[in-house]
């Protein structure tokens, strides 16, 4: 297997910060995305309520999609050029996979369902009684939050370990038991 160059320290520090910030951006806008939903699900007036949702549509999908391929490929960046490994590590791991997840679910569940949110709340502005915006968009900024939080959580604490052990010799561990003696 060909091993894989370690990024220099400078390099490093540059990848992780563009790391950093595409996930703060992330959560900025997912969590401006929740205030935005409650504000049009919370609100007695229709108006404020079409503009939330119409704004959501406006400005959430493709930054919060960007951000979040920024966010993988600056992981894996960082993953294939130090100590951490794509998949060496269960927490990178399972960073991976939430983010990658994240992304699908964005442009293939998120997107749709907000478009049809916000021609709801364009039926709202013009007036029409019968709109109203479906509660089930609450779910997403919930879940994804408290999914984005998880993986702060866990690129701080990098619990689990490793994936695979590597075996250790016998002798060593045999060395290590007759130390144990008295």
């Amino acid at each position: 297997m060909a091993t894989i160059r370690k990024l220099s320290g400078r390099t490093r520090k540059a990848v992780l910060l563009v790391h950093v910030l595409s996930a703060a951006a992330w959560l900025g806008i997912d969590l401006a995305l929740g205030i935005l939903v409650v504000v049009a699900l919370s609100t007695e007036d229709s108006t404020a309520a079409g503009v939330a949702i119409q704004a959501v549509d406006l400005f959430a999908i493709w930054p919060m999609f960007g951000a979040g391929v920024v966010c993988m490929i600056s992981g894996v960046v960082l993953g294939l050029g130090s100590k951490y490994g794509l998949v060496r590590y269960w927490w990178v791991a399972t960073k991976l996979v939430l983010n990658a997840g994240m992304s699908l679910l964005i442009a293939f569940a998120l997107r749709p369902g907000v478009a049809q949110a916000a021609e709801i709340g364009e039926r709202m502005l013009a007036g029409d009684p019968a709109a109203v915006i479906p509660s089930g968009i609450l779910h997403p900024v919930v879940v994804a939050p408290t999914l984005l939080l998880f993986a702060y959580f866990l690129s701080v604490f990098k619990p689990w370990g490793r994936i695979r052990r590597s075996a250790e010799p016998v002798e060593r561990q045999r060395r290590d038991l007759a130390r144990t003696w008295p």
